[in-house]
């Protein structure tokens, strides 16, 4: 039996519904797929799915300006709101969590320590503020939101240092991009013999993820030290 769940969304005062495959719908939702018919379980729209009440092509027109159910249905799954499984809603969950407690570890560091606090400390700390998580919502803006319930338990500062970085000639091209993405370049030289110097800005809470991709893109001859 195929699984099915609901697209809501609501105009002009009116609720619409369509029925359409759990999985597929999601992929759909997160820009995994693009055809519409492969998420679709029928082409009706409903007032109210669960009584199998059709909408009416007058309430269509009203609401969307149209009689094409085609068209109707492909504004309700891109403006709708999918209802998802349990099994989805705790994997998205779970997964949001998990990126949002790695954006806090590189961004915010302890301000008595100016060290990060570790992902446990920070997940424990979500637990016993019981933080509630949007499995849509962007993780960073929603890490904004929960670094300030969290102060009240853990101190978090956001803190910004500077490193200077020196990669041997056989490795800065690869190193150059893993800079570029995880930090500020502040200065750049390209030396004679290929080799690169830097100064790189990156949040205190990052310097450890950072020494580590460089130590294993440049087989620890990188040289990394904090400018003071």
């Amino acid at each position: 039996m195929t699984e099915v769940t609901v697209i809501r969304h609501s105009v002009a005062g009116e609720k619409f519904e369509i029925l359409v495959k759990p999985d597929p719908a999601l992929d759909y939702k997160l820009g995994k797929i693009k055809d519409v018919s492969a998420i679709l379980v029928s082409d009706e729209v409903y007032t109210d799915s669960g009584k199998g009440t059709k909408a009416s092509t007058e309430k269509l027109l009203k609401a969307f300006g149209t009689q094409d159910t085609n068209a109707v249905i492909e504004q309700i799954i891109k403006k709708g709101e999918l209802n998802l499984t349990t099994d989805q809603r705790r994997k998205m969950i779970a997964e949001k969590r998990k990126q949002i407690i790695n954006f806090i570890a590189k961004t915010y560091v302890d301000p008595r320590s100016h060290l990060p606090h570790p992902p446990m400390r920070i997940e424990q700390a979500l637990e016993q503020m019981r933080v509630s998580i949007d499995p849509f919502k962007n993780s960073e803006e929603q890490a904004k939101d929960v670094v300030e319930k969290l102060r009240t338990i853990i101190p978090l500062k956001s803190e910004n240092m500077l490193l200077e970085i020196t990669v041997p000639a056989q490795y800065a091209s690869q190193s150059y991009s893993v800079l570029k993405s995880n930090g500020t370049l502040k200065k750049e030289e390209w030396q004679n013999n290929g080799s690169l110097k830097a100064i790189l800005e990156i949040p205190a809470g990052a310097r450890a993820n950072v020494i580590d991709r460089l130590g294993s893109i440049t087989k620890g001859s990188a040289t990394v030290e904090m400018v003071k």
